[in-house]
């Protein structure tokens, strides 16, 4: 039980089936109280931190099709608990972790007697709360025709989000996917581009107070993904997918067995962004769905297409890039789309031998198929048929490749979500590693399937391939996925170029404006289990051997992270740990250089190492003195980096 603290009820715990008005559980530091009003019989909750208001008055409820449980109900019984529990992930931003919150569920009654709880769990600087529906004599399903979960925010608030998309539009129609730009510091009453609202995690500022982002977690095959619509009044609300999505086909609504539950709502709080980078919520209320078939073993990774592009998918070239990842010391190299036509499967065997003895194995490309757009890159039409997808992993587990990477999906229903959970389970059978591209947000997936290794949903380096503009803005959007897309969850962009010109030839093409220090710290600070850099064989002449041995040794699996500095669009600092190292990554999107004085004694004393950007443009490498109770004076030039191992 809690504390007696921890839980404040309006007057003394009622008989059954007496209404409660108010109720409220604090986090175990009591710094953060999370309030439920039903005075009215519409349900809300209220969000204070140390005592600054971080959610207004903001709705709660559903509405199914065997009640409504947004109005006229009463609160009839309160139940607080405590979690306290352990455990270990080596896929995200830390290995070991505790989760320790405070409990509450609450109990809601309609005029019809048919009943909904609101479970909660608050920790220091974490809330996640869910609805649970009981099974009603007569009823084993339940379909939910909306939410009514809303997040009031201050007016002093400031938003840092990322639109929806129309459906059905861009590359063969296949958004939406999570990749577009975002508004950046936007004034609370601002609307999204297209109408629709925006994606999760969103984060805003509370004045110069606070912070909060707002995500959701554990969404598997029984819900759809959601999103936020446009404010009004200042209240963001839970919204479902569009009918457009997937080519019109499924429902908007989804449904469940009962008994049963709603995906987690998320709010993450701190008097800066530290904790919202640094946050494990997604995945400390979420547990695993089934249990990995083999000891997986992500990794780095080769990308022939990312530079050279499609006319690299051939024999050749994919060998090429095998050399590369053997030269590099990297497992594994990725083989993108086309390759069935190019070279067939007995091209794929052949590459699999040639890689076996150099220590490198493929990931396959595979578009997750389908009557929801018009992708024609091939292979098509296999991955959403269960029978043609499990004939192509027993290839696959056969010959050696060791994960596939799947495009082009068609949106959030819960169709969709069922083809993501599919995919993830049957290639779990096979020994297979999962990455997904032009695809929703991951939500817990690190810990719910352990053979996921990574999701796009980011504007990532490709488009920097395609348009100088995002050249032109690299830096500003890398400096806001670590405290928001990257927060919660996996995040597969594909970068870290030393090409300086974005072709084949680095000698053409859009132009990469950030350093090479700059790419070296984006190794650190963007997090995915498996990173395919977008490296080509020229670098290994062309390129600062500096650069070539810091890839080859930087990890993909870290124990810690700790962000140190930074403000999303502006610079970000950024502390992880693997063992013993820890790596200091540092970027900046500012105009003027930035200049530092950070106190690095925490993570270690003595000789460490930084990589920066020199006079001249290049990198250069120097020892760097870590003592206690002194702060290193450091600075990093307008699209410049730098990166310190200790």
């Amino acid at each position: 039980m809690l504390a007696s603290a921890a839980v404040a009820v309006a007057f003394a715990m009622p008989a059954p089936e007496q209404t409660i008005d108010t109720v409220s559980v604090s986090s175990p530091n009591g710094w953060l109280v999370f309030k439920i009003d039903n005075t009215d019989g519409s349900p809300s909750y209220s969000v204070k931190y140390t005592g600054i208001d971080i959610m207004l008055d903001s709705p709660l409820g559903l509405t199914t099709d065997y009640g409504d449980f947004s109005k006229n109900l009463k609160m009839v019984a309160v139940k607080d608990s405590a979690i306290n529990k352990s455990y270990r992930l080596d896929r995200i931003k830390r290995s070991d972790n505790n989760f320790d919150a405070n409990t509450l569920e609450c109990e809601f009654v309609n005029p019809e007697g048919n009943r909904m709880v609101l479970e909660v769990a608050v920790a220091h600087c974490n809330i996640a709360f869910r609805y649970k529906l009981p099974k009603p004599k007569g009823r084993a399903a339940v379909r939910v025709s909306g939410e009514s979960t809303g997040f009031h925010l201050p007016d002093c608030a400031a938003g840092f989000l990322s639109p929806q998309s129309d459906a059905m539009i861009g590359w063969k129609r296949t958004k939406p996917s999570y990749e577009e730009e975002y508004i950046i510091d936007a004034p609370l009453d601002t609307k999204s581009k297209y109408g629709h609202g925006f994606t999760f995690p969103a984060v805003f500022r509370i004045g110069d107070k606070a912070w909060t982002m707002v995500s959701e977690t554990g969404v598997d095959r029984n819900y759809c993904a959601s999103r936020l619509s446009d404010p009004a009044g200042g209240v963001f609300t839970v919204e479902f997918p569009m009918p457009e999505e997937n080519n019109g086909n499924g429902t908007v609504e989804p449904a469940f067995a009962l008994p049963g539950a709603t995906p987690w709502r998320l709010i993450t709080v701190g008097h800066s962004p530290r904790p919202l980078a640094q946050t494990t919520l997604p995945w400390d209320v979420v547990e695993p769905k089934y249990a990995p078939s083999i000891d997986y073993k992500p990794g780095k990774s080769t990308w022939s297409w990312i530079l050279w592009q499609d006319n690299a998918i051939n024999l050749t070239d994919s060998k090429a890039f095998i050399d590369l990842a053997a030269e590099m010391g990297y497992p594994y190299t990725l083989i993108d789309a086309g390759w069935d036509k190019t070279m067939g499967r007995k091209g794929i065997e052949e590459l699999v031998e040639y890689g076996r003895p150099k220590g490198v194995a493929p990931f396959l490309w595979y578009s997750s198929s389908g009557y929801w757009n018009d992708i024609e890159q091939s292979p098509v039409n296999l991955m959403d048929n269960p029978i043609s997808r499990k004939e192509e992993m027993k290839w696959m587990k056969e010959i050696g490749v060791k994960g596939i990477k799947m495009d082009f999906f068609g949106g959030d229903k819960q169709e969709t979500m069922r083809l993501y959970e599919d995919i993830l389970s049957d290639a779990n059978d096979y020994g297979l590693m999962v990455i997904f591209h032009g695809c929703t947000l991951p939500r817990g997936w690190e810990r719910m399937y352990p053979n996921y290794v990574g999701s796009e949903a980011v504007l990532a380096s490709e488009n920097m391939v395609f348009s100088q503009h995002f050249c032109d803005t690299e830096a500003v959007n890398a400096t806001l996925h670590p405290i928001i897309r990257n927060a919660v969850g996996a995040m597969e962009y594909g970068g870290s170029f030393l090409n300086r010109r974005l072709n084949r030839g680095n000698d053409g093409g859009t132009v990469r404006r950030t350093s090479d220090a700059f790419q070296l710290a984006l190794a650190v600070i963007y997090q995915n289990p498996v990173q395919n850099f977008a490296l080509a064989p020229n670098n290994l002449t062309d390129a600062d051997p500096i650069c070539l041995d810091f890839l080859r040794q930087v990890p993909t699996l870290w124990d810690d992270t700790m962000l140190l500095e930074g403000y999303p669009g502006k610079f970000t600092v950024l502390a992880r740990r693997n063992g013993d190292n820890w790596y200091v990554a540092a970027i900046n999107a500012e105009k003027e250089t930035r200049k530092l004085e950070l106190d690095l004694s925490a993570l270690g004393s003595g000789d460490a190492v930084i990589i920066s950007d020199g006079p001249d443009g290049k990198v250069r490498k120097q020892n760097l003195q870590i003592k206690k109770g002194k702060k290193n004076k450091l600075s990093i030039p307008s699209n410049g980096g730098f990166v310190i191992v200790i």
